[in-house]
């Protein structure tokens, strides 16, 4: 699994190794509570006084100064979601305020804000489970059913306190830094604050999935946090930088994992910025624009070693209306199968599953349809609490239709490599989709692909990857977004559909 380079020792005030918070911070922040049960803890300022001041009226005069200076760019349209930076405001402050003076006379439901771990390393990624974020202006009140839906949508994203909490010898600042310019210009909101410990491309889509499903009915807005290049010298640095800014510029979060998964530039936030803009093109966002850039050199005349900052928007600009699932029922075709004969391949997967988790032997099928005795390709899907837990299955017509189905669906319990077998406590809370497919037909345009019909099987060499026709619809995703998401199922990175080489094979499937 290909990871984000990302830089985990500085994004600190520039200059300073390691920055205290007061005892006081610190004894508070021992306070949280363990494991996922939500409380009604509040997470004290960390880094007041160091990265900001720590005094409200010094504190409110900086940030007004910062918008004083800053242009209000012009956007045309609905915004969705941010990126700023998260230096000591001395540094970044002020790249930053080009972000949050859009802000100015709008409202939100709610607000996320995605940040990187620099303090403690875990998986997935935390949900705050408090209650409040307090910073010198006061306190921030958690969404807290919010946070929890987030949370319920996949299994890589939970609720907890860890990123958010003391982690070695200090606490994490990413995300508190963002807090007072929000509380300025947006007076009272509520908030979802998230930490990501990891940072690979699956951890990005996961929190994404959940955050666009559960924020679709919602005014919200997401933010991510990060710097860029650390420590380069001036020349250096702007060339990385620049590689981030186009990447954002061309709204391209694929693009953006590649050149850091490489590292043609750098971002210790790089997870939650893709995150924000998966997030936000699924919610309507088609456009994009970087707002400003500086780096740290800019503000102390060394060019020796710099640490760049950058802010940005996405947003609807009322040419693409907001994704929308396609209806249930829409999807996939009729292959002819009577609800009979669909009965009776649910029953077989559901005894299977069943009896293979429990150690039993299986009972003997009697199927007296001819059209199930056909050799057909499927897949038996099984998800739990709407997270998928196994998928596997035949792309071509092997065996006949009812053993595939007998032998897919305790492959997708017991033998996905992706998961754990399935447990017999684990049962009662499964649901069992199967797809039954039409034969592969290779195209030559990508004209051809029709979203919520086809399926996507693409082949280059000894590398091959298959998506089924609800993927693409369940996520909302366009043509080209289900295009580059095949290639990356498939392991050769996200515009293989447009090399020559590349075999695209569309099919479809009676899914139920």
């Amino acid at each position: 699994m290909r990871k984000i380079i990302i830089i985990f020792l500085v994004c600190l005030l520039f200059f300073s190794m390691e920055c205290q918070s007061s005892p006081q911070s610190k004894a508070e922040g021992k306070k949280m509570a363990k494991g996922n049960k939500q409380t009604e803890v509040t997470r004290e300022p960390a880094v007041a006084g160091a990265f900001y001041p720590g005094d409200p009226v010094q504190l409110s005069r900086m940030i007004a100064e910062f918008f004083n200076r800053a242009k209000k760019e012009e956007v045309s349209g609905e915004i969705v979601g941010l990126i700023s930076p998260h230096a000591g405001y001395v540094y970044s402050g002020q790249v930053a305020a080009y972000a949050y003076k859009l802000l100015e006379g709008l409202n939100f439901d709610v607000v996320v804000v995605i940040a990187p771990s620099h303090t403690l390393p875990f998986s997935g990624s935390s949900v705050f489970n408090g209650a409040f974020y307090q910073t010198p202006l006061g306190k921030i009140e958690v969404d807290k059913s919010l946070a929890k839906k987030i949370a319920e949508k996949n299994s890589d994203v939970s609720l907890s306190e860890k990123g958010h909490t003391l982690g070695g010898s200090r606490e994490e600042h990413s995300l508190e830094v963002q807090l007072p310019f929000l509380q300025i210009v947006l007076g009272d909101f509520k908030l979802v604050p998230i930490v990501m410990g990891d940072q690979d491309w699956e951890s990005c889509e996961a929190l994404a999935n959940s955050l666009a499903e559960a924020l679709k009915d919602k005014n919200a807005l997401i933010l991510a946090s990060s710097d860029l290049s650390h420590f380069h010298p001036y020349d250096q640095a702007v060339k990385l930088d620049n590689t981030v800014i186009e990447d954002v510029s061309a709204f391209d979060p694929e693009r953006l994992f590649d050149d850091l998964s490489v590292g043609k530039c750098e971002a210790c936030g790089g997870g939650p910025m893709i995150a924000v803009m998966l997030t936000s093109k699924a919610l309507g966002a088609d456009r994009s624009k970087v707002l400003n850039y500086a780096n740290s050199g800019d503000v102390t005349g060394d060019h020796s070693g710099v640490v760049g900052y950058m802010s940005a928007v996405f947003f609807n600009s009322g040419n693409k209306p907001k994704q929308k699932k396609v209806e249930e029922g829409k999807v996939g075709i009729d292959s002819g199968l009577s609800e009979k004969e669909k009965m009776v391949l649910k029953d077989i997967a559901e005894k299977t599953i069943d009896c293979k988790v429990k150690g039993k032997p299986l009972p003997e099928f009697k199927v007296d349809s001819e059209v199930l005795k056909e050799k057909r390709g499927a897949f038996v899907t099984i998800e739990k609490h709407g997270n998928l837990r196994g998928c596997i299955g035949y792309i071509e017509a092997i065996k006949p239709l009812f053993i595939t189905i007998q032998e897919m669906a305790e492959a997708a319990a017991l033998k996905d490599p992706r998961f754990p077998p399935v447990t017999e406590d684990e049962l009662e809370d499964l649901e069992i989709e199967i797809s039954v497919l039409t034969p592969l037909k290779k195209i030559k345009e990508i004209e051809e692909i029709e979203v919520g019909k086809h399926g996507l099987y693409m082949k280059r060499g000894y590398y091959s990857g298959l998506l089924l026709p609800q993927v693409a619809t369940d996520y909302g995703w366009d043509k080209e977004t289900f295009l580059k998401q095949t290639c990356h199922k498939a392991g050769m990175g996200f515009d293989c559909w447009k090399d020559d080489q590349t075999e695209i094979y569309v099919f479809s499937a009676d899914i139920f």
